[in-house]
């Protein structure tokens, strides 16, 4: 409340997203739904609802009963749903769960804005943000959201709505991908033509690398749209990849700041171009890479290359990395079991496939050939590939 306080006089959208650890005990209750289970899954969700109600009975006096009837009425929305057998697929399924943890979060901090003298007004984003039906990775329809948005927040004052979820023109929920939160915000610092975004997180700004892995990783104050877009293709998690665009579209800055220490400078992101930035360090986990060799020793040229890519459509695979051969394409993908064996069940038609697991790809933007050699010579390197910026090494 107290960052708030400092914009209370703004025209201002606020983007929020679940609370700690929610989305994970939502993806949970999804889980054991879809397995059949339907009595643990609400015994699961259960508890997620009694949490919130715990935190909404510790923050609220005069608003508390209305907001816990608000909370009561999502709640019961998916409980409904949770009743019912699955009849449709898995990620369909975790939208309609997992979209819950934003629902609630921006309930209670609403009404908590509202005691505390921030006066504000709660926006249901599902009903501002259309979308498609790729349900976990919907994409936006501008038209018609744009639309919706200027209706919904014309009038001067504060908005309340949540980040990462939308809907389809059927009412069905969807969500927009993996810090979905950051995409919803810049779309709608875009369609109002916001002077700035700012992103609130619990680190002091965007660091050269995750300070979990590389403790000494400095803060980058200032950097292009064009690299935080790199940084995010190679699979850096602070920026979601699709945020960038909306802002660079209107010459928006971006700012990165800590919630913990609002003082500190933070990170800024705008139209420059940046020099002398410090080698960026990218890791991605549990990777898997495809070997896809011709049946017939047959070069691969256009035909095949075009096929794979076709599947790739056709499958929604974002590769990480792929190198070709003559004779052979390695595709490095995240191990994600259920698009593995799809890719591996179609692509057999045209190639022999064998899966390696068990592997770690690392990205290294303004690398020296001197510090590459020192950060990956105990690795058993399977894969390289390097520009004049950029190298790639996955390895064991």
């Amino acid at each position: 409340s107290s960052i708030a306080e400092q914009y209370k006089k703004e025209h201002l959208a606020i983007i929020i997203s679940a609370m700690g650890k929610t989305t994970n005990a939502l993806e949970k209750v999804a889980e054991i739904f879809y397995a059949g289970n339907k009595e643990e899954a609400l015994q699961l969700f259960g508890e997620v609802k009694s949490k919130h109600i715990a935190i909404a009975n510790s923050l609220l006096d005069k608003c508390l009963a209305e907001c816990l009837s608000n909370l009561n009425d999502h709640c019961t929305e998916l409980e409904w749903l949770l009743y019912d057998k699955p009849v449709r697929d898995y990620d369909y399924y975790y939208d309609q769960v997992v979209c819950m943890g934003e629902l609630l979060s921006t309930v209670i901090i609403s009404y908590y804005l509202n005691e505390s003298g921030i006066p504000n007004k709660w926006l249901d984003v599902r009903d501002l943000i259309r979308t498609d039906d790729h349900f976990r990775d919907a994409n936006i329809d501008w038209d018609f959201t744009t639309n919706k948005i200027h209706a919904a927040v014309s009038s001067p004052g504060i908005f309340i709505t949540q980040g990462f979820i939308g809907s389809t023109d059927e009412n069905e929920s969807t969500t927009l991908g993996r810090e979905g939160s950051d995409y919803t915000a810049a779309a709608f610092a875009n369609i109002m033509d916001a002077e700035s975004l700012i992103i609130w997180k619990d680190v002091e700004g965007i660091m050269n690398a995750d300070p979990k892995q590389f403790p000494e990783a400095p803060l980058i104050h200032e950097l292009s749209y064009d690299e935080v877009i790199e940084m995010a293709y190679y699979g850096a998690q602070v920026i979601h990849p699709k945020t960038i665009k909306p802002l660079e579209n209107k010459s928006i800055p971006l700012l990165v700041k800590c919630f913990l220490d609002p003082l500190l400078q933070g990170s800024r992101i705008y139209k420059k171009s940046t020099k002398s930035l410090p080698p960026i360090f990218v890791v991605k986990h549990k990777q898997a890479l495809v070997h896809l060799h011709s049946k017939d020793f047959s070069f691969v040229g256009e035909k095949l290359i075009a096929k794979l890519y076709e599947i790739f459509e056709t499958l929604r695979i974002s590769p990480n990395l792929i190198q070709t051969g003559a004779v052979s394409v390695q595709v490095c993908m995240d191990d994600k079991p259920e698009k593995i064996e799809l890719l591996a069940s179609v692509a057999s038609e045209f190639f022999n496939v064998h899966v390696e697991k068990g592997l770690e790809l690392l990205t290294i933007r303004h690398y020296t050939n001197e510090l590459a050699d020192k950060i990956i010579a105990n690795k058993k390197v399977v894969l390289m590939q390097k520009t004049s910026e950029t190298g790639q090494y996955l390895y064991q």
